[in-house]
């Protein structure tokens, strides 16, 4: 079992957009919430997911129902989040592991929204949480 966990992660951590700069060498300036606190949030449509994500990840495991889906978490255009800046957005990649959401959050800090957080976990903690998933094509 431990096996399968360990081959697992290291199958998750090797997809999309996960094979960017890891987590840990990220700024810890961003806020960061949990899956629990992000489906509340979009139960309350209190926020909007933001899937970093590449097409490979969002393929295997899908995505947060209603979440943007950037191009690219380096080079996305600002016009791709909502045009509201104080909107709250929660960023999110594959796993613990993946540097891609953190990324991504710092370019919408820097383009000037205000409200800005990461989910860690990331679709994997999603997934495993047992939340509902919207589907990408295959």
């Amino acid at each position: 079992m431990r096996t399968l966990v360990v081959a697992c992660v290291l199958v998750l951590g090797s997809l999309g957009a996960c094979s960017r700069t890891e987590r840990a060498a990220q700024p810890p300036s961003i806020a960061e919430v949990t899956v629990d606190t992000v489906d509340q949030l979009l139960a309350k449509q209190e926020c909007q997911a933001v899937d970093a994500n590449g097409d490979a990840t969002r393929k295997k495991l899908g995505t947060l129902p209603g979440a943007v889906l950037l191009s690219d978490s380096e080079t996305f255009l600002t016009s791709e989040l909502p045009a509201d800046k104080s909107r709250p957005l929660v960023f999110y990649c594959t796993n613990t592991h993946c540097g891609a959401s953190h990324q991504a959050a710092e370019k919408a800090l820097t383009a000037g929204y205000k409200n800005v957080k990461v989910m860690p976990e990331g679709i994997a903690g999603w997934v495993k949480a047992g939340k509902p998933i919207a589907k990408v094509g295959s």
